[in-house]
């Protein structure tokens, strides 16, 4: 599980105006950082423009998820992601960065912005903080401290169902040496029966 990128922007009338983005691009080769950052820029431009105000929407392309969050004041956030990150994490993280952006930025600024000129700086902290999601996001924690304890009842429940099948096995074969027994007492005593000492 990976966030590449992390970008506000605002989605005016005319364009999409980029305010401030965060990436990682450590996993790509050192030759392609720079193409790549440029980009998810151009993709999250693209996002953001194609989707209307108050939507959440998520847009699969090859191995790579865009998730896009366009509020109804026309402040967006979009999280690119590989395919395994959770869908709700990425959605949380947009609502928290919005959230936060609209508080500390004014309002005034965001049609007339440009990622120089915006002063919010913790979009580099909320991009490494939720590399992890089970870190970052209490519900994923949660989530995840269940499925182990699933995992951990699921392999109980096969072990008991084991013994069962073995007790079973045992009480059958106790039943078949019981019956034998008896059918080798009958057997017996009729032999010493009929070879009495007089």
């Amino acid at each position: 599980m990976k966030l590449y990128s992390l970008s506000v922007l605002y989605k005016g009338d005319a364009k999409v105006v980029l305010l401030k983005a965060a990436h990682d691009v450590s996993s790509f080769s050192f030759f392609q950082r720079s193409s790549v950052q440029e980009f998810m820029t151009f993709t999250s431009q693209l996002i953001v423009e194609r989707s209307s105000k108050g939507t959440r929407a998520s847009v699969k392309e090859q191995d790579y998820l865009c998730h896009v969050y366009v509020r109804n004041d026309s402040l967006a956030g979009v999280v690119i992601a590989d395919n395994e990150y959770p869908s709700r994490v990425a959605f949380t993280l947009l609502e928290k960065v919005l959230d936060e952006f609209s508080k500390q930025v004014d309002r005034i600024d965001w049609p007339v912005g440009s990622p120089a000129t915006i002063n919010y700086t913790a979009l580099e902290g909320h991009l490494s903080r939720y590399q992890n999601p089970r870190e970052a996001d209490p519900m994923s924690k949660v989530q995840a401290e269940l499925d182990e304890t699933k995992v951990i009842l699921h392999n109980t429940m096969e072990s008991l169902l084991e013994r069962g099948e073995k007790l079973d096995d045992l009480v059958s074969k106790s039943e078949v040496l019981g019956t034998q027994s008896k059918a080798f007492y009958k057997t017996a005593r009729k032999q010493n029966s009929c070879c009495a000492i007089m």
